[in-house]
């Protein structure tokens, strides 16, 4: 007796792009188990800073009680921090975890406190929307005259917006960078998505990172001088995974046709391509 076959799931038949790294099995495995067909395409990698020497600095001055608030942009970036300590210094891991308890953190969304909860803690803040614009609101309702304010950066980029709000608040600001981002996949293996792309093979691309948003556009105008991201994305579904990618988007003009509302994370990103793909 033949086993039955399952149900055809609700993304049978489509072909999604993937250009997430990190995550990339986990969203994968999510998409395949509910019928789609994955173009793995990890546009962008995340890596340590290339100089662990600021980072220590910064760790050194935080455990010292140089911070009396702490910015926490990403997961990611406690994450690196931790991990220079245990790398660089775990002696100092203890001390860090305890001033982690004593400042007052602002958390930009969810993410950094599901770090925060491993190590027993919880952010004092929770910033929504989880942009830098939603964090620069919620901070222009608290005094910051004369505080020392630690702030964990998104990759490299320095933030000036945020920093010079601060600066102006009468805030003195101590940056860090644990981590960085660089090229994943090959230029030719990101060319050759763009061409199925192109051929209209692809149903959707799932985006999750801004600078998974600034390496395609690149690289579609080196594969055709002067092709947009907007006209190499022209036949295809685009999903973001929250508003901080979806305004990378609609910085080159691209419609976001799919974006979780409310909690941006993978889950609820492939359940708006279901949705998306659905209507």
């Amino acid at each position: 007796m033949s086993a039955t076959a399952p149900p055809p799931g609700p993304l049978s038949g489509r072909c999604i792009a993937v250009p997430e790294s990190r995550e990339l099995d986990v969203f994968a495995a999510l998409l395949e188990r509910r019928g789609a067909e994955v173009l793995r395409c990890p546009l962008v990698d995340i890596r340590d800073a290339a100089d662990p020497a600021p980072v220590l600095a910064w760790l050194e001055q935080f455990n010292a009680g140089g911070c009396d608030d702490l910015l926490l942009f990403t997961g990611e970036g406690l994450r690196r921090l931790l991990g220079a300590i245990d790398q660089h210094r775990p002696a100092w891991r203890a001390r860090f975890v305890q001033r982690l308890s004593d400042v007052r953190i602002v958390a930009r969304g969810p993410k950094p406190g599901r770090v925060l909860r491993e190590l027993g803690l919880r952010p004092s803040i929770v910033v929504e929307p989880a942009t830098t614009a939603g964090m620069i609101t919620c901070l222009a309702s608290i005094d910051l005259r004369g505080r020392r304010v630690g702030l964990q950066l998104y990759g490299s980029d320095p933030n000036t917006v945020l920093t010079t709000f601060l600066a102006e608040a009468g805030a003195q600001v101590s940056p860090v960078a644990p981590y960085r981002y660089a090229d994943a996949a090959d230029d030719q293996a990101v060319l050759a998505m763009l061409e199925r792309m192109r051929q209209g093979a692809v149903d959707a691309i799932a985006f999750t990172s801004l600078q998974q948003v600034e390496r395609l556009s690149k690289l579609a105008a080196a594969q055709a001088e002067g092709t947009s991201l907007k006209e190499a994305l022209a036949g295809t579904l685009v999903a973001a995974v929250g508003p901080l990618v979806a305004e990378a988007l609609a910085r080159h003009d691209v419609h976001v046709q799919a974006i979780p509302a409310g909690s941006y994370y993978m889950k609820p990103l492939a359940q708006a391509l279901i949705d998306a793909l659905s209507r």
